[in-house]
């Protein structure tokens, strides 16, 4: 699973989130630092309101946690949601030496990029970080 700090580097580069069943994230809380939860109908469901998107906690009466907005929580994005959103950028995704290696054409640069992590997530999520950054008016 993607570290939590990657995770805020991408939100803070952009990267924006439309929750769906299965996605995974955390709360940004002090009291609820270290738990990911999971989107599931059953259990956490994401509902659009014209101010804004909440997760509403189904069937969690013992919990003092009914409902958060969206803008409190931080994605988790899972290796195959980042691969996504890699699009035709990503090129391979092969183990090495280091870690795992995510391989990338970043549009405007010559050659391919790699980016090398112990976890493929996090391998990811720095190719992702580094397209993000590319596509920027800084970039």
């Amino acid at each position: 699973m993607i570290s939590q700090p990657l995770a805020r580097q991408l939100h803070d580069a952009g990267v924006r989130w439309r929750p769906q069943a299965g996605d995974r994230f955390a709360v940004r809380s002090s009291e609820l630092d270290g738990e990911v939860f999971t989107v599931a109908d059953m259990v956490v469901e994401a509902r659009e309101y014209p101010s804004g998107t909440l997760l509403a906690f189904n069937g969690t009466t013992e919990w003092a946690l009914d409902s958060v907005q969206l803008d409190q929580t931080l994605w988790l994005p899972l290796e195959h949601q980042l691969r996504d959103l890699l699009g035709a950028a990503f090129r391979g995704l092969v183990p090495g030496p280091a870690g795992y290696e995510v391989r990338v054409q970043i549009p405007g640069r010559m050659g391919g990029e790699a980016f090398t992590a112990t976890d493929p997530a996090d391998a990811y999520a720095l190719a992702l970080l580094a397209l993000v950054g590319a596509s920027s008016p800084e970039g």
